[in-house]
C-alpha cells in the first residue's frame, strides 16, 4: 500500500472563489481517495483491474450524477460542486474518475435531459446509489472522431424496438447493468435507447491489454437482434446533438480533473526535490531544478 502524501496547497488562491458548501465537498472527496483510493489503485492498475469495493465510496461522496436534483437520487449540487469532486478523484487515479464520468455526465445525464419521468424515477436513484453502474455507446469499430457516420440501428417491430450493431472502446461496459445507446432509425436519425443487461443479445466483452487507464474497465456493447421495449427509447432530444451535448458535460468534468492529476505531478515532484540529496544538499536547492519546478506551476 502506498501513502498519499499530498499536501493540496492553493497556489492560485482558488479557495477564494468557493462557497463553504464547494469545499466542504471538496475535502470530503479528498479525504476518501486519501484513504481508500491511493493505498491500493497501483496494486489494481497493475493487474489491470476495476476496483468494484470503491463503488459504495464513490455513490457516498456524491460522485454519481452530483448535479442532479435530490428527488431522482442526486445531490442537486452545482457543476464547480461536480468540478471539484472529479479533479480530487483524478487526483488519485484517472480510470476512477473515468467511470464516475461515464456515469454522470454519460448516463445519468441523458437519462435526466432527454428522458420522461418515468425513465428518470426508474433508473436515476440506482444509478446515483451505485446500485447500478451504467455506460455510454457511442463509439464503433470505424467510427470514432466521426460518430453521425455509426451503423447501429434498430427497426420499429410494433411492440419493441429490435437493435443491431456493435460499440467499442466503451468504459464500465463488462459489468455495466444498463447502457445509453446511441442509434440511428430506419430513416437514419440518431436516437438514444436505454439497453439494460439480461436482454437476449446484448454482450459486453472485454478489452485487454490497456496501456493506460487500467483500472478503468473497458470493452464493447455488442447487439444481435436485441428487443428493447419501446419504453426504453429516450424521446427528449434527437440528432447527433444529443449525445453531443453529453460529451460536452462530460469534457467538463474531464477538463476539471486534469487539473487534480497536474497538481498531484507537482506535489510529488517538489516533494522528491525536498527528499533527492547530490553533492550534500536536495536538488531542490539547485537553479535548474527550481527553474523546472517554476515552469511547472506557472
Amino acid at each position: 500500500m502506498r501513502a498519499d502524501l499530498y499536501e493540496h496547497p492553493d497556489y492560485y488562491l482558488m479557495d477564494e472563489l468557493l462557497t463553504e458548501e464547494h469545499k466542504m465537498v471538496r475535502e470530503a472527496t479528498r479525504d476518501w481517495v486519501k484513504r481508500d483510493v491511493t493505498p491500493v489503485i497501483e496494486d489494481y492498475a497493475q493487474r489491470a483491474e476495476f476496483p468494484k469495493h470503491l463503488v459504495k465510496g464513490l455513490a457516498e461522496v456524491g460522485a454519481f450524477g452530483p448535479y442532479i436534483p435530490v428527488e431522482y437520487g442526486g445531490a442537486g449540487l452545482d457543476q464547480i460542486s461536480y468540478g471539484l469532486m472529479m479533479m480530487e478523484i483524478e487526483r488519485g487515479d484517472s480510470g476512477i474518475r473515468s467511470t464516475c464520468s461515464v456515469q454522470s455526465s454519460l448516463v445519468m445525464y441523458p437519462i435526466y435531459a432527454f428522458g420522461n419521468e418515468e425513465q428518470r424515477r426508474k433508473y436515476l436513484p440506482k444509478l446515483a446509489s451505485g446500485e447500478w453502474l451504467g455506460s455510454f455507446g457511442l463509439t464503433e469499430p470505424n467510427f470514432g472522431s466521426n460518430p453521425g457516420g455509426m451503423v447501429t440501428h434498430y427497426k420499429d417491430m410494433g411492440d419493441h424496438y429490435l437493435l443491431n450493431g456493435a460499440k467499442m472502446w466503451i468504459s464500465n461496459s463488462p459489468f455495466c447493468d444498463v447502457a445509453v445507446v446511441w442509434a440511428k432509425d430506419e430513416s437514419g436519425r440518431i436516437h438514444g435507447l436505454i439497453v439494460e443487461r439480461g436482454m437476449e443479445g446484448f454482450t459486453t466483452p472485454e478489452t485487454h491489454n490497456k496501456w493506460s487507464l487500467r483500472a478503468s474497465s473497458t470493452g464493447e456493447l455488442v447487439f444481435d437482434n436485441v428487443k428493447v421495449p419501446k419504453e426504453n427509447l429516450l424521446t427528449g432530444k434527437t440528432g447527433l446533438g444529443a449525445p453531443m451535448s453529453c460529451l460536452d458535460s462530460a469534457r467538463y468534468g474531464i477538463a476539471w480533473g486534469v487539473l487534480g492529476a497536474a497538481m498531484d505531478c507537482y506535489d510529488t515532484a517538489l516533494r522528491y526535490s525536498k527528499e533527492r540529496i547530490q553533492f550534500d544538499r536536495p536538488i531542490g536547492g539547485f537553479q535548474l531544478q527550481q527553474k523546472k519546478l517554476a515552469e511547472m506551476i506557472t
